[in-house]
């Protein structure tokens, strides 16, 4: 009984600290949503180790101007982003970039994608948070 006991506790002391890890991460992507850009209403995210990558499928429509944003704990390991078009051409990576934490970008015409995230070197394992906004 005592050995269920302390796994429980164990288990919420686990679950406390990845809602608070959470909660800061949605928080740090919702700062680079403001006005004039709007979330989509869809939160990305994956719990990730080193080496894995996560894969979100997204369309986006021509003429609209688009803002993705992403992030992992702590804040300055930014999370690696990649976009691809459905016949897996790399269209961006924020590794180019410094491992930019947003993008800005627009498509002449609606297009089939999808976005992978991975973790930055070094992080054995952690929660990624992407968010995808529009400009009003």
């Amino acid at each position: 009984m005592k050995k269920i006991y302390l796994l429980f506790i164990l288990f919420s002391l686990f679950k406390i600290d990845a809602n608070a890890q959470l909660d800061s991460l949605i928080t740090y992507c919702s700062n680079h949503l403001q006005y004039p850009y709007m979330s989509d209403g869809q939160q990305y995210r994956a719990m990730l180790t080193s080496g894995e990558t996560a894969q979100f499928n997204m369309t986006f429509y021509g003429g609209a101007t688009y803002r993705i944003v992403a992030a992992t704990e702590p804040k300055d390991a930014s999370v690696i982003f990649r976009l691809y078009d459905k016949n897996q051409n790399e269209l961006f990576s924020n590794s180019n970039y410094n491992n930019s934490t947003y993008w800005d970008f627009k498509f002449t015409s609606t297009v089939e994608c999808y976005l992978e995230a991975e973790l930055p070197d070094g992080k054995p394992s952690g929660f990624v948070i992407m968010f995808i906004g529009f400009k009003q």
